[in-house]
């Protein structure tokens, strides 16, 4: 059994690992289980992933403390290497101080069985991405991360980390890239991975992902890098050309080596040539907003979003076989109340009169396939549907 640690919207991080992994269940309002080995480095909405090494039933810190102590004391007992720790908990009320205490318990012990142990010191109760990922935790024997986990009923899972999402590659895939454009958008690497995820699911790598709205073609670059074929079209010649010059460098320099073929076209017109296997794509989000637009404005953007979004599905839809996949990434607008208006083309029988329905999910609610940020009005949903 492994454990995943979710992004900041979870609802995202667990929908992509059910769409890669065909099963997921909520542990905890921060984490996920799954029953196949993690692989941390193609999910854009996990931070860590862990294998499961026990699971108590209601456990105090105090008995997990002590669990976590025994069981290590013994696994690490006379090694002839040094061990680097870092524990991170989440759930239970504790502070930093008591993780400290508890490696240092397991310090002592292991030092009268002559192995040498370093401890990660804790600023708070759960290490950040960056100190797990800089100190190569879970990446090796003797680095190692103990992920502690309290669920929803109460029961607590340790798990051993298999590594942290690599801050540093996605920060070099979306700053090194050498053509940006603030203002088609800027979609985040991780972001690309998780609607590139929730469209292929658990397709094979020899599949062929379209992005019929490539803009700098950062979609594309990420599904090079997972293994996948890509194809995409903008209606911009200048994004091709963006697009070309990005996925240029990202086969010279991030060594991603998958095929791609890249054209101009309208993507409520365009004729694409097959194949391809899924669809993966950023649509148009309409203008920005720093704070929520007027009703009048609100119906007038919304409408102009919804007339291209719903001409594009109208148009791919007797391209695709039944069954097909897709992500699109789609705007929806929040109010100063917290409330999210969204596109009429979401509700189920514009989609079913398009051609299309959702893909149901059994972790989470497609309302809440949402990604954005405090201060954002315009959020992207995604919208994860298949060909009728």
């Amino acid at each position: 059994m492994f454990i995943a640690i979710l992004g900041r919207q979870s609802h995202l991080g667990l929908a992509e690992l059910e769409r890669v992994y065909g099963s997921a269940s909520r542990f905890s309002g921060t984490s996920a289980i799954v029953e196949s080995p993690i692989d941390i480095q193609r999910l854009g909405g996990s931070l860590k992933a862990g294998r499961v090494i026990m699971q108590i039933p209601r456990a105090s810190w105090r008995q997990v403390h002590t669990k976590i102590v025994h069981h290590y004391g013994d696994t690490w007992g006379a090694l002839d290497y040094k061990i680097t720790l870092g524990i991170s908990v989440y759930g239970l009320r504790i502070a930093p101080r008591d993780i400290q205490r508890a490696g240092l318990e397991l310090k002592k012990v292991l030092k009268a069985q002559d192995t040498s142990l370093r401890l990660i010191p804790n600023s708070s109760v759960e290490l950040n991405t960056a100190t797990s990922h800089h100190n190569k935790l879970g990446l090796s024997a003797n680095k190692v991360e103990v992920l502690v986990v309290q669920g929803n009923d109460g029961s607590v899972i340790v798990a051993e980390s298999t590594g942290a999402q690599n801050i540093t590659a996605l920060a070099a895939r979306d700053q090194g890239r050498p053509k940006r454009d603030a203002f088609v958008g800027m979609l985040p690497p991780k972001l690309a991975q998780i609607i590139i995820n929730l469209a292929a699911g658990q397709a094979n790598t020899s599949s062929t992902i379209l992005d019929p709205f490539c803009g700098t073609g950062v979609i594309p670059q990420e599904a090079l890098l997972l293994g996948y074929d890509t194809y995409g079209t903008d209606l911009a010649d200048k994004m091709i050309d963006y697009s070309q010059i990005n996925l240029s460098w990202a086969r010279d320099t991030l060594h991603a080596h998958g095929n791609y073929r890249l054209t101009q076209g309208d993507a409520m017109t365009t004729k694409w040539q097959p194949p391809f296997d899924a669809v993966a794509c950023e649509s148009y989000l309409g203008q920005p907003f720093s704070a929520p637009p007027s009703p009048s404005k609100l119906r007038e953007v919304r409408g102009n979003c919804n007339h291209i979004i719903t001409s594009f599905l109208r148009n791919i839809a007797p391209q695709l076989k039944s069954g097909t996949p897709l992500c699109v990434a789609i705007p929806a607008w929040r109010s100063t109340d917290g409330s999210f208006t969204h596109l009429p083309l979401t509700q189920q029988q514009e989609l079913q009169a398009l051609g299309f329905a959702r893909i149901p999910l059994t972790t989470v609610s497609s309302r809440d396939l949402l990604y954005y940020r405090e201060e954002q009005v315009v959020a992207r949903e995604l919208l994860v549907i298949q060909k009728i």
